[in-house]
């Protein structure tokens, strides 16, 4: 997954009835918004996106992967750039203002919701991937050693709450220079030192002739793997909030994101073409593999020396990406249960930094008991694979609301300005909800590389990690609510707001 940046939720949204006000609202913000050029953008939208962290993943089905690559990009990245413009181009807030105002309130904190949840499994694969790096500095057997990868993933994920919850800004400019230290550079010197392996005539150990453009099939196994590339995809939306910001957002928009797709796609695909070419798949670990590469690489050109290196500029970006995203989501959700009462008053508890501390600790120790799933689970990469799935299926929820409520907004409120309007809307989002939908019933069937472990015990893990945590805990959360969940603040607000509403009903009278 890519170290992207949440989106924080803005103030409550007004009414269905309200529309006009808030598109006076929009255009002044459209015309007030500082300028940027559309290549700012598309730089922007890669950075959010792109990661080596996948490349092991993809790496396993050689030239193949180039297919695996396009097909959710055409019927996924796409659709949900192109209608995450429109709407954030109309509609301040974020997924959550999208969702509640295109289909209600209740479905947008399922939104933002799984928009945080989904970080839970996230930081446990992050993490693990993490560990495998280092371990490739101190001991590079540790790295398919499951207590070793908890330790680290236990380790790393505290530091990072400690640092959040003191309201430090120091990681801000490692988390910018996250796609040029942990992704450009070392992502063009692993193809460059694969491209000059390959011309001095080593045979690569994937197979790269035309019979192996499509993957091999061998059922719905053999396909699984295209489920990992919608996360890879995911965070699109992310910076769709700045299309206001563009000159001529109909004709730029489009234009940035069609660049920032196609330098995503040789993000991706370049670096996993070139660990297919070193690395044999059998011997490809999911997390470890990116380093697997380099090491076979470095070894070869007799520059063992810079194993260390990369390793650091990888850790290093993939930390930064960590602390970018925990206080993102979480802080998103937060904002929401306060002005609404989504969660108890002990989950919006600050601390003195203004840091949603109780919030953070709470994920926390969630984070470790998943973390320990590293140390009972013989493969280390059977459980970064089901955890990296999971994150898929919860954030998919996310995608399934946005493209609802693109459709319905589009057909409730037809004349709310917009800086930029989706060509054939209706078929982009169906196209985008299918393919959504897809990827999720995919999701359930065990990957091929994922090993002999039982196959009902997979689909249990992965069910049952969707069900609790995307739908179970947000219901409960709904269900049990109370108006003293509000915060005082918000508490006042809608009591003046339904004062002003009494007043206007009895013509203004006192």
């Amino acid at each position: 997954m890519s170290s992207m940046e949440a989106p924080s939720p803005g103030r409550g949204s007004p009414g269905p009835t309200t529309p006009r006000k808030s598109g006076g609202a929009v255009a002044a913000r459209m015309a007030s918004a500082p300028r940027m050029s559309w290549l700012t953008l598309a730089l922007m939208t890669t950075s959010s996106v792109a990661s080596l962290r996948a490349a092991p993943t993809m790496a396993v089905y050689g030239l193949a992967c180039v297919f695996l690559y396009l097909v959710p990009a055409i019927v996924f990245l796409l659709p949900t750039a192109l209608v995450s413009a429109e709407l954030a181009s109309g509609w301040e807030g974020g997924v959550y203002r999208w969702v509640s105002e295109g289909l209600s309130k209740p479905l947008g904190f399922l939104a933002v919701w799984c928009q945080f949840a989904m970080t839970i499994f996230y930081y446990p694969s992050l993490l693990a991937y993490v560990a495998s790096t280092i371990a490739y500095v101190v001991n590079p057997s540790l790295a398919s050693n499951g207590p070793y990868t908890a330790v680290v993933i236990m380790v790393l994920y505290w530091t990072g709450v400690w640092v959040s919850s003191r309201g430090t800004k120091a990681v801000a400019g490692l988390s910018s220079w996250g796609l040029v230290i942990g992704t450009l550079i070392p992502g063009t010197l692993l193809v460059v030192l694969g491209m000059v392996f390959l011309g001095q005539g080593n045979s690569s150990a994937a197979p790269m002739n035309a019979a192996h453009i499509f993957p091999q099939w061998t059922g719905l196994a053999s396909l699984v793997l295209i489920v990992n590339n919608f996360l890879s995809y995911s965070g699109m939306e992310m910076n769709a909030v700045h299309v206001s910001s563009l000159r001529d957002p109909a004709r730029e928009f489009p234009r940035s994101m069609f660049t920032a797709s196609g330098m995503v796609l040789l993000i991706f695909i370049l670096p996993a073409l070139a660990i297919s070419w070193v690395v044999p798949s059998s011997e490809l670990s999911l997390t470890a593999g990116v380093m697997q590469a380099f090491d076979a690489f470095f070894q070869y050109f007799h520059i063992g020396w810079l194993t260390p290196v990369i390793a650091v500029a990888l850790v290093a970006a993939a930390l930064g990406g960590m602390l970018t995203w925990l206080a993102g989501p979480s802080k998103g959700l937060l904002m929401i249960s306060r002005q609404e009462g989504y969660l108890p008053p002990f989950l919006q508890r600050l601390n003195k930094e203004g840091i949603q501390q109780n919030l953070l600790v709470t994920q926390g120790v969630v984070t470790t008991v998943i973390a320990l799933a590293y140390a009972l689970i013989p493969n280390v990469s059977s459980a970064y694979w089901i955890f990296s799935v999971i994150t898929t299926q919860v954030y998919l929820i996310v995608y399934l609301l946005m493209f609802l409520a693109a459709i319905r907004l589009r057909r409730t409120q037809p004349d709310h300005p917009r800086g930029y309007r989706a060509p054939a809307l209706v078929l982009v989002c169906v196209t985008g909800f299918l393919a959504s939908a897809a990827a999720m019933a995919i999701g359930f069937v065990p990957s091929s590389q994922f090993g002999s472990g039982s196959v009902w015990s997979y689909v249990a893990i992965v069910a049952g990690g969707l069900v609790l945590l995307g739908l179970v805990i947000p219901y409960l959360f709904l269900r049990l609510r109370e108006p003293s969940w509000r915060s005082p603040e918000a508490q006042a607000e809608l009591a003046a707001q339904e004062a002003q509403e009494r007043r206007d009903a009895t013509g203004g009278a006192a």
